[in-house]
């Protein structure tokens, strides 16, 4: 049996958190392994009302929490009033080892079970004021994607759900079983929790339709030094709307995503072989060595050395 996430659901469920969920944590067919099984459970088994007008059937209860690795907790509607049998189940997961991880209200649950005390948690920016009135001792931060403090990791809005989630998995199973699955749900590259949330900008998820034939386009050809008139003309758009679609439906620049893609593929790269560092540069289009080590410093704050050293070390 693999890792076992099971997200605890109350009503009215927001559909969208936890489909990205299982989108990561679930079935991606044969040629990518399965290391996680994903299940939903509620305080009262049954029909859950969710914001879209239809009930989900959750078949399973709290006791579902018992043999849970991590619990996803997607959101909660009755803010910060957490049921007893909730926050004891929850707790009891937690002290077994299970981790953690709230997404946007769901923050109130481990809040309320002193979880995040002294700690930092990603906060939506519309609960950060009340999140501190109730909570003094989180320290509520709404300017980045997610925090992760290992036992119990946070993400500030529904659109980062995707991130989280993938983080997880490269945290688990590293950068490219992670890219793997991005690349099947067409989501963009890795973002770092430390980057800023953009909560009127839908900067995650599903690719727009209209982009993802370009995507895939641009990530087959990483090791050609790809301009943006050539994307462009690819996109059959001018120079100037093509950047406007990149930032209105994926909150950067063409260059921006192109150059996080060629950072995320060295990673995966620098796990997963032997390469060296002038080989992998070829490979990703980052011309040479020198301008590769550039440009992995400026993004991680390391050295494609180091980082490979960190990861074969952690593995």
């Amino acid at each position: 049996m693999g890792h076992r996430v099971v997200a605890l659901v109350d009503p009215p469920l927001e559909l969208y958190r936890v489909t990205s969920a299982a989108a990561v944590f679930g079935d991606h067919g044969p040629d990518i392994p399965a290391h996680y099984d994903f299940a939903l459970c509620a305080a009262r088994p049954g029909p859950v009302r969710t914001t879209m007008g239809v009930d989900v059937i959750v078949d399973r209860g709290l006791e579902a929490l018992v043999a849970a690795d991590t619990v996803l907790i997607t959101g909660w509607c009755a803010g910060p009033d957490v049921p007893g049998d909730v926050g004891a189940a929850v707790l009891d997961a937690h002290r077994r080892g299970a981790r953690i991880v709230a997404i946007c209200s769901g923050v109130y649950v481990p809040a309320a079970l002193g979880l995040l005390d002294g700690r930092a948690a990603a906060v939506h920016w519309e609960m950060t004021a009340e999140l501190a009135v109730r909570y003094p001792l989180v320290r509520a931060d709404a300017s980045v994607l997610f925090v992760d403090h290992g036992d119990v990791a946070t993400a500030g809005a529904s659109a980062t759900t995707v991130d989280l989630c993938l983080h997880q998995v490269r945290r688990e199973h590293g950068a490219a079983l992670a890219m793997r699955i991005g690349r099947q749900l067409s989501a963009p590259p890795q973002r770092e929790g430390s980057q800023r949330q953009f909560p009127r900008l839908p900067t995650t998820g599903p690719v727009p339709d209209s982009l993802a034939p370009l995507l895939d386009w641009i990530t087959a050809r990483l090791c050609l030094p790809l301009t943006i008139e050539e994307m462009a003309a690819r996109a059959g758009l001018s120079p100037r709307t093509l950047s406007r679609h990149f930032t209105d439906q994926l909150g950067v620049s063409p260059g921006r995503w192109l150059l996080d893609r060629r950072i995320a593929t060295t990673r995966a790269l620098l796990e997963e072989t032997d390469l060296p560092v002038g080989a992998i540069a070829a490979r990703v289009g980052l011309s040479s060595a020198v301008n590769l080590r550039r440009r992995f410093r400026a993004a991680l704050g390391t050295t494609p050395a180091a980082y490979r050293e960190t990861f074969r070390r952690a593995a």
